[in-house]
């Protein structure tokens, strides 16, 4: 029996985000096929990316020998890694999970030139908009050069919203750092420096984003919820009477299919529904849209870590598995190739859009002392109404100096 508990088999436990049982299925495909010599079992980790970590980190740092292999959010692998909490892939390792996988993946997987998991799934967002609304406003979200003032403004004319994560978290974080990154700059450099990093979130860069948070905040284009709003929230609200435009995940499509199917949502929606590349900062100058994902990493304590969780992964990893995952649970795969598969293209019609923007994605500041920058840059963008153009990007960047080198409590 390859998938059978008893007969000496040994198990190995596989600590997951919650899905909508993708991975669970992925489990015991690979039990099975690894013809007995191993069986996998799921555990699902807390919804909250940054409790996620949280529950791993203590379980980690009492060396808990019970974790063979965990999804990891792309931001705390250099946190793991750094401590010693993750079994780095060699050479010809790294090169079976690297070959062909999106660099933005790859970034975020490696710390101090050393690959620590192996990349997944991985995730952007995308401009998700209604047709009927953008043809009213008379403008074309996929037109190159379409940006968040014209998108603001075209929402305005409308009565219409631009829905964002605007609730203090992760995801705030994640609109924050693509603002940035798009106008070319970036949150830290020199991360490698730990808690000595260069802090730029100051910069001219800093202060474009901070104008275009202010700039919807202030405006009727903003969601009366704005402050609270989600990934769920904001994707309700597109969906409402005054739905407009949208930046968020590529689970969406799914989503929104199912619901239409379900009767959740009116059936009309999804054909009115359009997406196009995350929007610019600047007419000129391409965005860098948000990196996520999933990245899988091997427990440093684990039984199995050199041998079977290995082949595990390997096996979670693979191509065809990345394919079975998108297909069952709508995420992306982090291998680019799948994307010109007729069955991916079929069932997502923006798969193409999907692969180029994953492919220019910018990755969140990669640094062992993320959930401090984090978490600061939050504490001083938050509520978005309160951002200051000409005062937050200062004070944030203060602030995480500040934090990272003990002088200030988050």
């Amino acid at each position: 029996m390859a998938c059978g508990g008893g007969g000496g088999v040994p198990t190995l436990s596989w600590y997951i985000n919650p899905d909508d049982g993708g991975q669970a299925k992925l489990a015991a495909a690979c039990s099975k096929a690894s013809g007995g010599r191993y069986r996998i079992s799921t555990s699902v980790l807390p919804q909250d990316a940054t409790q996620q970590r949280e529950q791993l980190i203590r379980r980690l740092a009492a060396k808990d020998s019970g974790i063979d292999i965990m999804s990891l959010d792309p931001v705390f692998v250099a946190e793991a890694a750094n401590a010693g909490f993750l079994r780095p892939f060699p050479g010809e390792q790294a090169k079976q999970f690297t070959d062909g996988v999106f660099p933005a993946a790859v970034e975020n997987s490696t710390w101090d030139g050393r690959l620590y998991a192996a990349p997944f799934w991985a995730g952007t967002q995308l401009l998700w908009y209604r047709k009927s609304v953008a043809k009213k406003a008379g403008v074309d979200p996929a037109a190159p050069g379409f940006t968040w003032d014209q998108m603001i403004d075209a929402a305005v004319r409308t009565g219409t919203t631009v829905g964002v994560q605007g609730n203090k978290y992760e995801g705030y974080m994640v609109w924050i750092n693509a603002l940035v990154e798009s106008a070319g700059g970036q949150i830290i450099g020199a991360a490698q420096k730990g808690d000595d990093a260069a802090i730029e979130i100051g910069s001219p860069a800093g202060k474009q984003a901070a104008t275009i948070v202010s700039k919807l905040a202030r405006s009727k284009a903003a969601s009366p919820s704005l402050s609270t709003d989600d990934e769920e929230r904001v994707r309700f609200l597109l969906n409402g009477s005054r739905g407009g435009f949208m930046v968020n995940w590529g689970y969406v499509w799914r989503a929104e299919k199912g619901d239409a199917e379900s009767g959740v949502i009116p059936k009309t929606i999804p054909s009115d529904l359009g997406w196009a590349r995350y929007p610019r900062v600047s007419a000129g100058q391409p965005s860098k849209p948000p990196f996520g994902g999933i990245e899988l990493g091997i427990g440093a304590y684990g039984k199995h870590k050199d041998t079977l969780a290995v082949d595990a992964v390997k096996c979670l990893t693979s191509t065809p598995n990345m394919k079975r995952y998108m297909i069952d649970s709508g995420n992306p795969a982090a291998r680019a190739v799948v994307y010109d598969d007729p069955e991916i293209k079929k069932e997502f019609p923006m798969a193409g859009l999907i692969r180029d923007s994953v492919n220019a994605a910018a990755p969140r500041p990669i640094t062992p002392y993320y959930g401090d920058v984090s978490g600061a840059v939050q504490s001083r963008w938050h509520p978005p109404a309160s951002v200051n153009p000409a005062t937050t990007p200062g004070r944030s960047a203060t602030f995480i100096r500040q934090v990272l080198h003990d002088q200030a409590l988050l």
